[in-house]
């Protein structure tokens, strides 16, 4: 049996690091965004709840073979 790899308690780490950083971000433009018309502020909002998960797929690959990209 191999010895458990460090990188996925880290990446979980990190994994949540970003989810706080990004609603941080995003708090802090919501004085921006709430001054545009509610329809587009569902249109901004559902693209920032969506545009955060984009880093996640080199992470993830990084977490379970320790590269960032499949070659």
């Amino acid at each position: 049996m191999s010895e458990p790899s460090w990188r996925k308690p880290f990446g979980m780490f990190l994994i949540l690091a970003l989810i706080v950083i990004w609603s941080v971000l995003v708090l802090l433009a919501s004085p921006l965004i709430e001054r545009l018309p509610a329809l587009v502020q569902a249109v901004v909002y559902t693209f920032l709840g969506i545009v955060w998960i984009l880093p996640l797929k080199p992470l993830l690959s990084w977490m379970e073979t320790g590269h960032w990209r499949k070659f």
